[in-house]
């Protein structure tokens, strides 16, 4: 048995959907099960959309039919016959997202968000199990919220993983060629939920684990994992070898090649994750298993925009102590920002965060009852994993550094 994860890119049109079967035949896909993510980028559109539908209703329309116009655009070149079941598939998913947004009552961004977005990974799925199946290649279409459950914390949900365990293993039939989307859950009430953005990958490890895969590979527009993220850094060398404890580190500063939580199941029963190219998909690409060195032991670079620095220092010159500190990662918490790295000193304490539910205001007002408060938005965190002075200076240059904190194997840089 073995996991398929394909990305938005990778069937971003009709060619990356016949390029998907290129890759299928030429790999194999017995006892196999595909994951899909949303096509191109749909997660965007549907994100434009939602944006609409609380601010600006009178775009609410156009902008949900850019996102049809853009998919039928990819049915009407996949099939000849117009009227192929397809196009009536794809055609009552989005009548399903349009009585939705008619008659939802809920006032909740977030519960909305999770109801709307997943519509990508619908169609996307649908689109190509049609055209599988049209070529002769059957398989067998899942909903993936029939088999993983969630809690209902909407766009960070979290798995429920006896009732997930319990439905995979009783409900999936892993010697047929399944397909399914990635990214999305359900919860107690049924509701959508989703499990954070790149979660596909997420979803890959889930099903891997539950059906006690030999193998899942990831499907990418690079050659596996890279050393740093070519769209920021030049001469980015390919990782061929990563053990399991290495890649966590990576993930977990935001390599954006793996999703954070995609690790852990995969670790918990030694299952290997493969990184390849959807363009190549016979070479080699990126092995991550356990007990495996760096190969080639070379600093790895990472870079998150758009991130936020707070700084807060005592009113009254006091010291910063352990009950302050617990006070403000309550508030930190409470306000849902993801910490991405902190730094204190006697009377100051400086955080680095993501401010992904836009909730920055309300904790600065908070914050600014019992601390002095500066900040800095846009700024940039860059990580470097087996660091040396050559790729400092690299992210230094040209640079205004705000916080700066070396570990023995690990810098982490804030710039302006």
């Amino acid at each position: 048995m073995q996991v398929f994860k394909f990305g938005g890119a990778s069937v971003k049109d009709a060619k990356g959907v016949k390029n998907l079967v290129s890759v299928l035949q030429k790999v194999g896909f017995k006892n196999t099960l595909i994951v899909v993510s949303a096509m191109g980028k749909t997660t965007n559109a549907l994100e434009a959309v939602i944006k609409n539908y609380f601010e600006n209703k009178k775009e609410l329309q156009s902008s949900l039919q850019d996102v049809k116009k853009y998919h039928n655009e990819i049915l009407l070149d996949l099939f000849e016959n117009e009227n192929h079941q397809a196009f009536k598939k794809v055609a009552a998913l989005f009548n399903e997202l349009n009585d939705f947004l008619k008659t939802n009552k809920s006032p909740d961004y977030n519960f909305v968000y999770d109801q709307t977005i997943g519509f990508g990974e619908l169609v996307s799925t649908t689109i190509i199990s049609e055209y599988l199946n049209a070529i002769g290649l059957h398989n067998n279409w899942l909903d993936v919220r029939d088999f993983i459950k969630t809690d209902n914390y909407y766009r960070r949900a979290n798995i429920n993983w006896e009732a997930t365990q319990s439905l995979i293993s009783s409900n999936l039939n892993p010697s047929v060629l399944n397909i399914t989307q990635g990214f999305l859950g359900s919860d107690s009430n049924n509701f959508t939920t989703t499990l954070g953005r790149e979660g596909s990958d997420y979803t890959a490890a889930i099903f891997a684990y539950c059906l006690n895969a030999e193998r899942v590979t990831i499907w990418k527009d690079v050659p596996g994992v890279l050393n740093a993220d070519p769209r920021y850094f030049d001469n980015a060398k390919l990782l061929n070898k990563i053990s399991y404890t290495e890649a966590i580190e990576l993930a977990f500063y935001g390599a954006s090649v793996i999703h954070p939580k995609t690790l852990q199941p995969l670790q918990g029963k030694e299952i290997p994750l493969y990184v390849k190219s959807f363009l190549n998909p016979e070479a080699s690409g990126t092995r991550i298993g356990k007990n495996v060195t760096l190969e080639p032991m070379i600093p790895c670079f990472i870079v998150k925009k758009n991130q936020i620095l707070i700084s807060l220092s005592s009113l009254d010159f006091s010291y910063i102590v352990e009950e302050n500190i617990s006070e403000i990662f309550n508030l930190l918490h409470h306000y849902k920002m993801k910490v991405d790295v902190i730094q204190n000193s006697a009377i100051s304490f400086s955080v680095c965060v993501d401010n992904i539910y836009n909730n920055l205001d309300k904790l600065l007002h908070h914050l600014k009852a019992k601390f002095k408060v500066t900040y800095n938005e846009n700024v940039s965190l860059y990580t470097i994993r087996h660091y040396n002075e050559q790729a400092i200076n690299q992210i230094e240059t040209g640079k205004t550094v705000l916080l700066k904190q070396l570990t023995q194997e690990t810098v982490q840089i804030v710039t302006k």
